[in-house]
């Protein structure tokens, strides 16, 4: 519902941090590795996403774009909720997080609070094949593309396609092509190839 929040920070913890925008205070649940990243700051911008519950409307927020995306992978598992999304990540970096799924680290994922062997053993089942098609570069922080390629690149894996066979298409789609495409044009001659 809420894409970010941007505003002035009036309040700071390690749990959560209150942001004014409009003359609204939003009070934000963060992980501790978003509450380091807001160090000595006014005002930030923080990605966020609301969790509605029959009782409750809890807002969790984000140092970046790439954080927020794993947290959502993390707790589409079945016996993640957000409490111990957040915990996830407040207990080892994003990247850290990352390289253990992708890489099948049961031990790395047990480390953390809250995760047993059952727990860590679903998180890298169900999230593994994801990261890897998607790639671990994708969350690590918000998207900057210099190339028309690499834009269309993402919006092809956010579609759902494989990140290797999508680059193959637009290579050959960029060689074929004798006038400079634009993103549209590339996605939609990489989708009539797909």
């Amino acid at each position: 519902m809420y894409a970010y929040i941007d505003g002035k920070l009036t309040f700071k913890c390690a749990a959560y941090v209150v942001l004014e925008a409009n003359g609204v205070g939003y009070h934000i649940n963060i992980s501790l590795n978003t509450y380091s990243k807001l160090t000595n700051i006014e005002r930030c911008k923080l990605y966020t996403w609301l969790h509605v519950k029959e009782d409750a409307h809890t807002l969790y927020g984000f140092a970046d774009e790439g954080e927020r995306r794993l947290f959502l992978h993390l707790i589409s598992v079945s016996g993640i909720g957000p409490g111990t999304g957040r915990m996830i990540l407040s207990s080892v970096t994003p990247d850290e997080i990352q390289v253990a799924i992708v890489k099948g680290d049961v031990s790395q994922m047990q480390r953390i609070k809250g995760i047993g062997p059952k727990s860590a053993q679903r998180l890298i089942l169900e999230l593994q094949d994801k990261l890897k098609k998607e790639g671990i570069e994708t969350f690590s922080a918000e998207p900057q593309y210099t190339t028309v390629k690499e834009e269309a690149l993402s919006a092809l894996v956010m579609l759902g396609f494989a990140k290797n066979l999508a680059e193959k298409t637009l290579n050959d789609a960029i060689k074929t092509s004798t006038d400079s495409l634009s993103v549209e044009q590339l996605i939609k001659i990489a989708l009539k190839t797909l």
